[in-house]
C-alpha cells in the first residue's frame, strides 16, 4: 500500500499508472475522503481535549453548583465527541476502502499496453529449439512416460485436479532442491510458510480487495495463499525493523491454491493454471526506494535467468 503522503503529492502520477494498468481507480476521490478524514479527525481530537479539560476542572472544583454545571458541560461534550467518532470510523471505511485500490506506481521503463499481446520483449536466455518432426506437448509426454494421472486426478479433486508420480514426482522434487540450493548459496534464507492466512497479510500483499474472487475462503474465515509471497511478506507484520538489518531475503515454500474463477486461462490444459501446486518464491524486504528496489529486481531476475538456464529452459 502506498504511502498517503506520496498520494498527496504525487497524485497525477498515481492517475498515470491507473491509465497504464488500465484500472478504474479515482484519485480525486482518495484525496476528497483524506481531506475530509483529517478534518474529521482534527475535531475528535478537539473535542476529547476539551472533555479532558473539563474533567480535570470537575475533580478540582469544590462548589457543588459550578461542579454540577460541569458536570452536565462534560456529558454533552462527550455525546458531542461520540457523535463526531462515530461520524469519523465511517469516514476511515471509506478512506481505507480507496487506499486498498491505489494502484502501485510501475516503472517508467514498462510499456502501456491493452493485453498480454502489446508486451514488448526485453531479452532472451538460451535458444527456443527447432525440430524437424512434430513435438508433443506436456500432456501426450508426461501420460505415455506415466508421469501424471490426470483423469484419476479430475476423478479425486474435480477439475484440474491431477497426481504427478513416477518420475513425473522425482523431477518436481529435484528442481525444488535445486533451486534451493542456488539461493540459499545466493544469501537467501529458506522458509517453508503457512497457505492458510488471515485477511491482514492479504490485503498487505494486493491480493486484496481485488483478486477475492480467485481465493479459497474457509468457513472461519482465512484464505488458501496463491502464494508463498504473502506468508513471507507477513513474517513482519506489525513489526519495525532497523534499516540497518535490510534487505532481508527468502526463499520460501509452500501449497498454494488458486480458485481461478475469472475466465483467464480457464481453457489452458495441462499442468498450467492448475488449483493446486507448489512454488518457491523469491521474496526480498528492502528500503522503499527507487534505485534500491530496481537493484533487487534485477538481482532476483538474474537469479531467474540463471536457474533456467541451467535447466536448459529458454527464457524471455
Amino acid at each position: 500500500m502506498l504511502d498517503i503522503k506520496f498520494i498527496r503529492e504525487n497524485s497525477d502520477l498515481i492517475k498515470a499508472a491507473a491509465q497504464k494498468k488500465r484500472l478504474e481507480f479515482d484519485v480525486d476521490a482518495l484525496l476528497d475522503a483524506d481531506k475530509r478524514r483529517l478534518e474529521a479527525l482534527a475535531l475528535v481530537e478537539k473535542l476529547r481535549t476539551e472533555q479532558n479539560k473539563v474533567t480535570d476542572r470537575v475533580a478540582k472544583t469544590k462548589d457543588a453548583d459550578e461542579r454540577e454545571a460541569l458536570i452536565r458541560e462534560m456529558r454533552s461534550l462527550k455525546e458531542h465527541a461520540k457523535e463526531k467518532e462515530d461520524a469519523l470510523k465511517e469516514i476511515l471505511k471509506k478512506w481505507q476502502a480507496l487506499m486498498l485500490r491505489v494502484p502501485n506506481v510501475p516503472d517508467m521503463s514498462v510499456p502501456e499496453g491493452a493485453s498480454d499481446a502489446e508486451n514488448e520483449e526485453v531479452r532472451r536466455v538460451g535458444d527456443i529449439p527447432k525440430f524437424d518432426f512434430t513435438p508433443k506437448n506436456q500432456i501426450e509426454l508426461m501420460e505415455k512416460l506415466d508421469m501424471v494421472d490426470f483423469e484419476r486426478g479430475t476423478k479425486v479433486a474435480g477439475f484440474r485436479g491431477y497426481f504427478l508420480k513416477n518420475d513425473g514426482a522425482l523431477l518436481s522434487f529435484a528442481i525444488w532442491q535445486f533451486v534451493l540450493d542456488h539461493m540459499v548459496k545466493a544469501g537467501f534464507t529458506p522458509m517453508i510458510v503457512p497457505s492458510l492466512v488471515k485477511r491482514e497479510p492479504l490485503f498487505g500483499t494486493g491480493y486484496l480487495p481485488q483478486g477475492e474472487e480467485d481465493l479459497y475462503k474457509t468457513e472461519d474465515g482465512e484464505y488458501l495463499a496463491g502464494t508463498g509471497e504473502v506468508g513471507a511478506m507477513g513474517y513482519y507484520m506489525d513489526e519495525i525493523l532497523d534499516e540497518k538489518e535490510l534487505p532481508k531475503k527468502f526463499i520460501a515454500f509452500s501449497p498454494c491454491f488458486r480458485r481461478e474463477a475469472g475466465s483467464h486461462g480457464k481453457d489452458t490444459k495441462g499442468l498450467i493454471r492448475v488449483h493446486e501446486f507448489f512454488k518457491l518464491e523469491q521474496v526480498v524486504l528492502c528500503e522503499a526506494e527507487h534505485e534500491e528496489s530496481v537493484k533487487h529486481h534485477e538481482a532476483l531476475t538474474t537469479n531467474a535467468e540463471k536457474l533456467l538456464s541451467a535447466l536448459k529452459i529458454p527464457y524471455r
